[in-house]
């Protein structure tokens, strides 16, 4: 796949993505306003699941006051809109089961971005996961115009280890204290991918060769 220029300034967003080769299709879509009763659900189903993943505050650092659902919705917007991140909730079967996450995009020289993504306890070891991840790298590293997108994991989250194994993503080595995660710093081993790296195909490509 070779690197495509993105026309900066020039918003792309929303974006839909859907992988029909499942049933029922998964489908990456921006939160919305209606969506609050949904995402208020799998939040608070998948609390303790997902707290040992969860990004926490340091001790001293500036906090913001709660904002409203709607208010969240917006700000993730305003943030697509300004080229700086790419947020998709995750969607089978009409439901929100998850997010996935493109943010910290740098244009310029660097070209690059990072994912993030959690998924619902209920939708484990269906390859939704995999297959969230692997449609959102493809769009920042296609149509998105990123060269470099990588995926920063902590060592003992073993499930997503796994994902970015089957997705083929370059082993970076270990960040020491990287990350703020469930009330600490968190050793974080680094996953990477450049257009290079694909040499032509696409990690949704990949999959279907597994």
């Amino acid at each position: 796949m070779p690197w495509r220029p993105h026309r900066d300034g020039q918003a792309r967003w929303p974006v839909v993505l859907r992988d029909a080769s499942t049933e029922p299709a998964i489908v990456l879509r921006p939160l919305r306003a209606a969506d609050e009763r949904d995402w208020q659900r799998v939040r608070r189903d998948n609390a303790a699941y997902v707290q040992p993943w969860e990004p926490t505050l340091p001790p001293g650092a500036p906090t913001r006051p709660p904002v409203s659902f709607r208010q969240f919705v917006r700000d993730l917007d305003a943030e697509a809109r300004a080229d700086r991140a790419l947020p998709w909730c995750i969607e089978v079967g009409g439901r929100i089961v998850g997010q996935v996450h493109l943010f910290g995009i740098v244009r310029a020289a660097q070209q690059s971005g990072a994912a993030g993504y959690w998924i619902a306890e209920s939708a484990t070891g269906r390859g939704i996961a995999t297959r969230a991840l692997a449609m959102a790298i493809d769009h920042a590293l296609g149509d998105g115009g990123l060269h470099r997108v990588e995926v920063n994991i902590r060592l003992d989250n073993l499930p997503s280890l796994r994902v970015v194994e089957r997705l083929g993503l370059r082993d970076e080595g270990v960040r020491e204290r990287y990350l703020h995660i469930d009330g600490a710093w968190r050793d974080h081993r680094s996953f990477a991918v450049t257009t290079e790296d694909l040499g032509g195909s696409t990690l949704m490509e990949r999959l279907s060769q597994v």
